[in-house]
């Protein structure tokens, strides 16, 4: 194999293992969306499942951290056609990741451990988080739809 087919076999790896992260990461957000997070929103904070340690950690919090800096490295170095909706499928992702690093994990974790909040500040945080949480899925989408056009962009 040539030093070229061999990085251009990196890049399609990367490229391959960001789209199919980011399809599981859209449809289990939208899972804990629509199923999770409210079966567990009128039981008090310290009885709820910490998602996060159970399932987020083994596929955005770490992988998709991953993969989106591997992909910064990736696509920076893809030509043609490709390229551009590689980088911007990884400027939307890393605005998604700030945003869940600086936001959505802190809050949710200050939630969960909030066993002296009253109920009603509770309930507003985690709408607030709730609300918020359909623009991180926008960004998902979007980052996903960018990455899959980069796929097929060859």
């Amino acid at each position: 194999m040539t030093r070229t087919m061999a990085q251009s076999g990196w890049k399609a790896m990367v490229l391959w293992l960001f789209v199919i992260n980011l399809g599981v990461a859209f449809g289990a957000g939208l899972y804990e969306a629509r199923v999770v997070i409210p079966g567990f929103a009128q039981s008090p904070p310290e009885t709820w499942p910490n998602t996060g340690l159970l399932f987020w950690v083994y596929v955005t919090t770490v992988p998709l951290t991953l993969l989106t800096l591997a992909s910064i490295f990736a696509a920076w170095k893809t030509k043609g056609a490709r390229r551009k909706w590689y980088l911007l499928a990884v400027v939307v992702i890393l605005v998604e990741r700030a945003a869940t690093f600086s936001y959505f994990i802190p809050t949710m974790a200050g939630l969960m451990e909030s066993s002296g909040l009253p109920a009603s500040e509770v309930l507003d945080t985690l709408s607030t988080w709730m609300q918020l949480n359909h623009g991180r899925h926008i960004l998902t989408f979007t980052g996903w739809m960018a990455a899959l056009k980069a796929l097929v962009s060859g």
